[in-house]
């Protein structure tokens, strides 16, 4: 009979002495000659720089535009997260905050049995005109959860603020009656008068205080306990604010350049840059 050099028959190593390696070395010993691990990782002060890798974000990152609202203003798509954090800063850090609405697991029937996930939902906003919300699917709590904020960020949109009668100080409220809808939940925003507060259901409350909406009555029906539908119902209402021009609105348009045709020398240079340095790379 052929003997591995444990001492048990037919396996080589064995399962008594570990293939004769010794006893008792514990985790993170010695590992044979076999490399130095995964290095030392990255400690909570290290960030890593950002690389933008589109047009936008190039432009923002080489200070060509100036805020969120000069992108909004060309209705152009953002599509890295790392462009609202510029503007809006991280969160706890600057003003962008962000809470978890609600984490529900979600199961799918498959062959073998159920498959559970979880699904979670977050709020992010700067509490003075803007607001996102972010849904995301994952098998952990953790992924699902980081996921939902950078969901969020991509999603954030800016929220228009009026008054209930004159013009006296800082916008407060919204500025006219506002629907939104999602699935059977309908909800309805009008103005309120300074120092009423927000009157609403906690979730639709949350995401206005998020917005900077300070005095505001609401009006909700259909499924309002399902969270999620009345949540994006909220956020679709304050989405549509700057959906269409009010009188005081209806100025003269005056037409000016696209940031991408604005500073299409400045792209093209950068692009040229980028080239060079991956040949070099390969040279």
């Amino acid at each position: 009979v052929r003997r591995g050099s444990g001492g048990r028959g037919g396996f080589r190593g064995g399962f008594g002495d570990r293939g004769g390696r010794g006893r008792g070395r514990g985790r993170g010993g010695d590992r044979g000659g076999r490399g130095r691990g995964r290095g030392r990782g990255r400690s909570d002060g290290e960030k890593e720089d950002w690389v933008p890798v589109t047009k936008l974000g190039r432009l923002v990152k080489a200070g060509k535009i100036k805020s969120l609202e000069h992108i909004y203003l060309f209705s152009m798509p953002i599509k890295e997260y790392e462009i609202v954090d510029f503007f809006l800063g991280p969160p706890g850090a600057n003003k962008l905050k962000d809470e978890v609405m609600k984490v529900q697991p979600v199961q799918k029937q498959t062959r073998a049995g159920q498959r559970t996930r979880f699904k979670a939902f977050v709020l992010v906003g700067d509490f003075d005109g803007h607001v996102g919300l972010g849904v995301k699917v994952g098998k952990e709590v953790a992924n699902a959860i980081r996921g939902a904020i950078l969901a969020a960020k991509l999603a954030v949109v800016p929220v228009r603020r009026g008054y209930w009668g004159k013009k006296i100080g800082l916008p407060h409220t919204v500025p006219n009656k506002i629907h939104g809808k999602c699935g059977s939940v309908h909800i309805r925003l009008v103005p309120a008068p300074r120092g009423t507060g927000i009157v609403a259901a906690p979730t639709s409350k949350k995401i206005l205080q998020y917005a900077g909406i300070q005095d505001c009555f609401t009006s909700s029906s259909g499924s309002s306990a399902t969270l999620g539908n009345f949540a994006k119902a909220t956020f679709n209402a304050l989405a549509v604010l700057y959906g269409y021009l009010t009188p005081e609105l209806w100025r003269e348009t005056k037409f000016t350049k696209q940031p991408f045709q604005e500073f299409t020398d400045d792209l093209s240079a950068s692009k040229v840059i980028k080239s060079r340095g991956a040949a070099d790379k390969y040279s």
